[in-house]
């Protein structure tokens, strides 16, 4: 093969069990009509903002605290990547369910979008209990590297806030070294508390109410300085 190497991706299967009827009508009827359009190349921000503040979840799993953010907050246009598609269907539920305007989905690979997007477009991003890849051998598979904590200080404006969260101690500790040796983000932890306790605005997840990891869950907001 020749050309770049694409580098490897940091979610495993992209389907399981069959998709439930309803949900499957919503992926030929909902879907069509909030899917994000990058054959064309770099999104026009403000077109598709309409002057909103644009917010980021990386990997929305099954789509219940994006589409609550949504909820809560009208003033800013959601977007969500997650390549699984009983993920995205279950999404699309849920946006149904609220009537909600202001969510855009990419069902695929985060990356895609990302190249997508301007720089310093976004306010917020959200990466909730992404795939731990626990084994030594598979780190380099985890969602956050150096290489991808630079392409979210590209996408963030100064000033916008980009939250963390997962249950596996060796994940959390692998982000807090990675961001902390970035120039472009400050960690907003002062305490044990602003981790330990989800934030107010947090959303809880299906995935997090399993309690799959081996801590209980952590949350790291950073800043782009």
């Amino acid at each position: 093969m020749t050309g770049e190497q694409r580098p490897l991706r940091s979610f495993g299967r992209i389907r399981s069990r069959s998709i439930k009827p309803r949900q499957a009508g919503l992926m030929g009827t909902l879907l069509p009509r909030i899917a994000l359009d990058l054959a064309a190349g770099q999104i026009d921000i403000d077109a598709l903002g309409a002057g909103r503040e644009i917010w980021l979840e990386i990997g929305f799993g099954g789509g219940e605290h994006m589409a609550a953010q949504a909820a809560a907050h009208p003033q800013a246009l959601l977007l969500g990547a997650e390549p699984f598609l009983n993920g995205a269907a279950s999404a699309l539920r849920h946006i149904d369910d609220a009537g909600l305007e202001n969510v855009r989905l990419h069902v695929g690979d985060a990356r895609d979008l990302a190249a997508a997007l301007p720089d310093a477009s976004l306010s917020r991003v959200f990466i909730l209990f992404p795939d731990p890849w626990p084994k030594a051998r598979h780190n380099k598979r985890r969602l956050v590297q150096d290489e991808t904590i630079g392409e979210w200080a590209r996408m963030l404006k100064p000033g916008g806030r980009l939250r963390f969260a997962t249950d596996w101690e060796d994940y959390g500790v692998w982000t807090l070294e990675r961001f902390a040796r970035s120039p472009a983000f400050r960690w907003l932890g002062e305490r044990a508390e602003d981790w330990r306790a989800p934030p107010a605005d947090h959303v809880r997840t299906r995935y997090e109410a399993k309690g799959l990891g081996d801590i209980a869950p952590v949350f790291l907001d950073f800043e782009r300085i």
